[in-house]
């Protein structure tokens, strides 16, 4: 009986492909169709769902939007009245002695004052900064500007805003509610010069008011031209961001909608934008939405639970043939990571997809114990030839010593110039061997760049000029060792010698789409296209050329950096070096 089922039903099962299997299983108990009926139920009453709350959150913004707006225009009005008043321009910019005629001035704009507040019971205070000195401050209507205001974010914004309102919130402490700040700079247009700030100040929750009734089970923010919340239901976010709450960024269109996820729940964001920059934006959960739809969803779940559940059953049986000859490969995956690569005698598993994966498996095995035997090969020899340049960094030692010697000589004979050719020289060396490490800083680089080009310009005294522009901020990042000395060898020794007037090096670094670029740059006499063309062809004798840099940055830091040449005969060199910005670890 058991040879039987397995050479009648086993076996022809285990030869179909794996396509097949799923697909006899599947419409036998036509699962597709009745999962499609769901979903498409579903995603139907959804769209629709949405569709409408999207249209009414859109209505409803747009509401918000021109109800704000009329505030802030009455506001803006309101605060126009007071810039353009000539009397109180005088008042403020009059000259007063001892006599009492500064009181006046208290009477007029008290009751200037007094007659705005009573127009617009919005403001909770309005009040002048005034600078001169001649006239006494009540610290009510007239308020003096004192240190502390200079330093003020109110002051500094006014000082740019030309005239022009500008808007502030501060957030809802212990002393008092979230407050809304309009200022206006009071100019005197005859003299062209600041003589006041007016300043009204605003409860934020006369502002929320105009949008409360309009939120129906959406959270509704006023957020400014940052993404910074000035106003909201829940007063402890305001002056947070809103962006970062909903890890999502507002496009540039004056509104729009996007999807979110707000308190840890999907919802659908819409905004719209005001014309001092503001935005206004409504949230509202897709629970919300969905609610309905789930509910025409649910019954036919319910009746398609019995179907699913006999799909689920003939599945498992299927998965369950599978899943013994699948832990079988596993099996093999497993012995691979432990390093055996040692081939094993499994029972064949038939001719479809998972018997040919099989298949595969042991020849990919064999293959790979003949790779790793040929790469344990290959590092023996690279191990050899690391030992071979450790002996070789004995000789520096030597160099240093004799250079030490020769510099001492200098000081001795008095000769300053040999003296710091031999220190350049010394620490050229000192950072070049980097005791026999491949990667330093770009700061290391630099210096011995420089002591190199130290040597050279004492060399060539009259014949070079090497200026540097470097943003500080790219010095502790990594490169690979002799990365940017060898273009400057290149250009004095190819540039310099083919021209009478002096060669012109500038060396550059800056950070460029978030890769750090180095620069060489000389007015030398330039490549032809064909020299060009051959700089990155390995040939032998060239040292540390172009390939060879090239080629030891793709290795450490990938395809995408390296070394681009750029050359035009008789207008000079720009070799650019491209780098990630990555830390010595």
């Amino acid at each position: 009986m058991r040879q039987f089922y397995r050479k009648y039903i086993y076996m022809p099962f285990v030869n179909l492909t794996f396509r097949s299997k799923l697909f006899m299983v599947f419409v036998l108990v036509t699962i597709i169709p009745m999962m499609l009926l769901v979903y498409f139920s579903y995603e139907l009453t959804k769209t629709k769902l949405t569709e409408q709350i999207y249209i009414n959150m859109t209505n409803s913004t747009a509401q918000i939007t021109k109800n704000l707006e009329n505030k802030l225009d009455s506001y803006e009005h309101i605060s126009a009245s007071i810039y353009l008043d000539n009397r109180l321009a005088n008042y403020l910019t009059n000259e007063y002695q001892d006599d009492p005629s500064y009181l006046d001035v208290y009477n007029y704009i008290g009751n200037r004052i007094d007659t705005v507040m009573a127009a617009y019971p919005d403001f909770d205070s309005a009040f002048i900064y005034s600078d001169n000195p001649s006239l006494p401050k009540d610290n009510y209507y007239i308020r003096p500007i004192t240190p502390e205001v200079q330093n003020t974010e109110l002051f500094h914004k006014l000082k740019q805003s030309y005239g022009n309102i500008i808007h502030l919130s501060s957030p809802q402490t212990e002393n008092g509610p979230a407050m809304f700040t309009l200022a206006r700079l009071l100019n005197n247009n005859s003299n062209q010069y600041p003589y006041g700030m007016l300043v009204f100040q605003i409860s934020e929750s006369v502002i929320y008011s105009l949008m409360e009734k309009e939120a129906g089970g959406k959270d509704i923010f006023i957020i400014n031209d940052k993404g910074i919340i000035l106003s909201s239901a829940d007063k402890q976010l305001i002056n947070t961001s809103l962006p970062e709450l909903l890890h999502q960024n507002f496009d540039e269109t004056p509104s729009g909608r996007f999807d979110t996820t707000y308190q840890g729940v999907k919802a659908l964001a819409v905004y719209n934008t005001l014309k001092n920059g503001w935005k206004t934006v409504s949230i509202f959960p897709y629970d919300s939405i969905i609610k309905d739809a789930k509910s025409l969803s649910q019954l036919i779940i319910k009746i398609s639970l019995g179907f699913i559940g006999v799909a689920l059953l003939l599945i498992y049986i299927t998965a369950s043939l599978f899943s013994k000859r699948i832990r079988t490969l596993i099996r093999m995956i497993r012995r691979i990571e432990r390093g055996d690569f040692n081939p094993t005698h499994e029972e064949q598993m038939g001719s479809d997809e998972i018997g040919q994966l099989h298949f595969a498996f042991e020849q990919m095995t064999t293959r790979l114990k003949s790779l790793v035997t040929e790469v344990y090969q290959k590092e023996l020899q690279s191990k050899e030839a690391e030992l071979d340049l450790l002996q070789a960094q004995i000789n520096p030692h030597f160099l240093y010593n004799t250079l030490g010697s020769i510099s001492s000589l200098a000081v001795k004979h008095q000769d300053p110039q040999i003296q710091d050719m031999v220190l350049h020289l010394a620490k050229f060396y000192r950072i070049s061997l980097n005791k026999g490490k491949s990667i330093l800083t770009i700061n290391e680089e630099l210096k011995l760049t420089q002591s190199y080009n130290a040597i050279q310009l004492i060399r060539f005294k009259g014949k070079l000029n090497i200026i540097y522009t470097i943003d500080q901020s790219i010095l502790p990042y990594s490169t690979v060792k002799l990365a940017l000395q060898p273009f400057v060898e290149n250009a004095v020794i190819h540039a310099l010698w083919n021209q009478d007037r002096p060669l012109n090096i500038h060396i550059k670094g800056v950070i460029e789409n978030n890769s750090i670029i180095l620069s060489v740059i000389d007015d030398g006499m330039g490549m032809r296209r064909e020299t060009l063309q051959s700089l990155f062809e390995e040939k032998e004798g060239r040292g540390y050329g172009i390939s060879n840099v090239d080629r030891r940055i793709k290795l450490k830091f990938g395809e995408y950096y390296g070394v681009k040449v750029y050359s035009k005969l008789g207008m000079g060199t720009t070799v650019q070096i491209r780098l990630p910005q990555k830390e010595i670890q």
